[in-house]
């Protein structure tokens, strides 16, 4: 599948990689844009907005077989992100079928490679979070197409990741950016989780913060409380996507 030129012109990949995301791009869009799907999410807002409706195991059923993958120019603006900031140690909190995990990995093999040449003996991982094994197997599956480009950046932990991202096991020290791309109510504890081990600078991605604001107030009012550390804007993406840049007193 031919990618569009906006993908080849921002991103950096072999043709096998840019044909595969093309091709899991177009199956999640279609996903997203069915009658039912879009009814899913008008349903769960409107439960919310008028009932104060929670997450559901028949939500968990619904979403099992669904892509929900961050959209292709929001993934396209994570990549230059993490390629800019030189970043080698990214968490995702939410891999679903590993599509963003796919360019975060691409950053992080490149920014190493990048070190590499002069001279640094330096390495790098994606630590991704999925909490439904099926999801976990299907993204692993896309990520051994990917190849070497791809798969030796990754280790998904599968489970409840308020559980999963307090292993210290594998867990870099160092955090240059964290991915937001989850059940709302799971994102600010991701954050604190990982907040200690973020550097100066690091870049924190919330997705739908417009679209599903009243979900996100915990997490909002936590970014936007001085005392946090951090700085933050709502990108003008589909939905809204919160670019977060941590920077604590010194």
């Amino acid at each position: 599948m031919t990618p569009p030129p906006a993908a080849l012109q921002s991103v950096e990949a072999s043709t096998r990689v840019h044909s595969l995301l093309q091709r899991l791009h177009t199956a999640s869009e279609a996903q997203e844009k069915s009658l039912s799907q879009i009814w899913f999410y008008v349903s769960r807002l409107l439960s919310h907005y008028i009932w104060g409706t929670g997450w559901s195991a028949s939500a968990d059923d619904h979403m099992r077989d669904k892509y929900v993958s961050l959209e292709q120019d929001k993934c396209q603006f994570m990549y230059l992100l993490a390629r800019s900031i030189g970043a080698r140690n990214i968490v995702e909190a939410g891999t679903s079928f590993g599509v963003s995990t796919i360019y975060l990995a691409l950053a992080v093999g490149q920014n190493v490679a990048d070190l590499k040449r002069d001279g640094k003996n330096v390495t790098g991982k994606v630590i991704g979070t999925e909490k439904e094994p099926t999801k976990a197997a299907k993204a692993r599956e896309h990520w051994k197409e990917a190849g070497d480009e791809i798969e030796p950046w990754i280790e998904v932990r599968e489970g409840d990741l308020r559980e999963t991202l307090k292993v210290d096991e594998g867990m870099p020290e160092e955090i240059d950016m964290l991915l937001l791309d989850i059940w709302t109510p799971l994102a600010l504890p991701a954050l604190e989780i990982i907040k200690p081990r973020l550097r100066r600078g690091a870049i924190v991605l919330a997705d739908n913060t417009t679209m599903a604001k009243p979900m996100y107030k915990d997490l909002l009012t936590y970014i936007h409380d001085p005392k946090n550390g951090f700085k933050t804007t709502t990108t003008p993406y589909s939905g809204g996507l919160e670019m977060i840049v941590y920077l604590p007193s010194a």
